[in-house]
């Protein structure tokens, strides 16, 4: 889809006059574009890399976004033909283009916990299915995909931390986001911090919310892993068990 597809998108689903403020590189085959309406001011036209993606993303802002009110843009549109959204544009820049002084960075990740935590509780917890087993299962797909770029000693030990990722079961799921890192947290100029991007979003074990904070930024800013799970909540040796063996199938999946 080329960029005045998407600007005709936009003044079909929600303004006949949108004009364009600016079109954004995508990624992974998902384009988006910035346009200006008349009713809603700035807003995000979204098409995603796949039908999934699609599904999942409108059930979640359907389902769990509104339980975060002001803190994260608001489902305007949605059609399944393109697979695309169209969403309020919130203020700000991403967290990890933001230079800020430590007091204005560990606040910023203070409220990181308090979003996160409002998510996972913006739907019941569920037990069924098994959602170990199914972690389990991704493992050996992305296995088979990684084919010679891993060892087999490398397949051996992933392979043996989701075994051990099972004996923890059951284990009880809640609504994730699943991309729960900086560039998704949008930084406004008076301060507030805003969650975006739920193409990702599904249910799934709660601390793998956690996984890629823990093994990209954590080890070496403490501060902001205690600022997080202040207004988090602190982590039960279950969560520390699944951030353990998850951070294999993370690692996994990005090669």
């Amino acid at each position: 889809m080329t960029d005045p597809d998407l600007l005709q998108l936009c003044q079909r689903l929600l303004d006949v006059n949108a004009a364009p403020v600016a079109w954004h590189p995508g990624h992974a085959g998902t384009r988006l574009l910035r346009a200006s309406t008349a009713k809603h001011g700035e807003v995000i036209v979204k098409v995603h890399r796949s039908p999934e993606r699609h599904t999942q993303e409108v059930h979640a802002y359907r389902t769990w976004i509104p339980a975060l009110g002001d803190r994260a843009p608001r489902l305007l549109a949605a059609t399944p033909d393109p697979p695309a959204i169209v969403i309020t544009a919130v203020p700000g820049v991403p967290l990890n283009q933001r230079q800020l002084d430590p007091e204005a960075e560990q606040d910023a990740y203070r409220q990181a916990g308090q979003l996160l935590k409002t998510l996972h509780a913006a739907g019941p917890a569920r037990l069924k299915p098994d959602w170990a087993a199914w972690l389990a299962e991704r493992a050996e797909y992305w296995i088979r995909q990684a084919g010679d770029c891993i060892t087999p000693s490398y397949r051996d030990e992933v392979r043996a931390h989701m075994r051990a990722l099972q004996d923890l079961a059951p284990l009880p799921a809640v609504p994730c986001h699943l991309d729960f890192m900086p560039r998704n947290l949008i930084h406004a100029d008076d301060g507030t911090v805003r969650l975006i991007d739920f193409e990702h979003s599904r249910y799934d074990l709660a601390a793998r919310d956690l996984v890629r904070l823990t093994t990209r930024i954590w080890p070496t800013r403490p501060d902001l892993r205690k600022m997080l799970l202040n207004s988090y909540g602190p982590l039960t040796v279950a969560d520390l068990e699944v951030i353990e063996h998850c951070r294999y199938l993370a690692a996994l999946t990005e090669l």
